[in-house]
């Protein structure tokens, strides 16, 4: 599983012009899965977010994590995180898992951030999605279960 993490001040998610997930201050948090993701690769993401230090502590160091500031996380589902453009000039989607792998990973990896206590607002799975956010920072983060030390 791979995500983008971004620190916000605000993020929002709009799908036919309704707004179906938004946080004020804490993570917009792209994910994608790969088909042989288990369950690992899943808890090793949300750990990571959950406890991901890149919020500012009272000397102004990034040494908070967002349970720390009792933040929100939107998950966006979004299978381009995933991409490979090594080759050529169009990305390759082949390393991201079919919609019905993915959506069951998004949705357990919202359910294991909730299982923190963090509040968890979510995009629409396989909608076109607008997603406008107010990045802090900015802070932009890539997390991959595949590429640990």
């Amino acid at each position: 599983m791979r995500a983008i993490v971004q620190r916000v001040s605000s993020a929002s998610v709009d799908v036919d012009g309704a707004t179906v997930g938004a946080i004020e201050g804490g993570l917009l948090v792209y994910a994608a899965g790969a088909a042989d993701d288990d369950d690992s690769d899943l808890q090793y993401i949300a750990d990571k977010i959950g406890n991901l230090r890149i919020f500012e502590d009272d000397a102004g160091k990034l040494n908070r994590s967002v349970l720390e500031i009792s933040g929100a996380v939107l998950l966006v589902s979004a299978f381009t995180v995933l991409a490979d453009a090594r080759k050529g000039r169009r990305p390759s989607f082949d390393g991201a898992a079919p919609h019905a792998i993915a959506e069951p990973q998004i949705e357990r990896l919202a359910a294991l951030l909730a299982q923190t206590g963090l509040r968890v607002e979510s995009g629409r799975f396989r909608a076109h999605m607008l997603v406008h956010s107010i990045n802090h920072g900015p802070i932009c983060v890539l997390l991959d279960s595949r590429r640990v030390v």
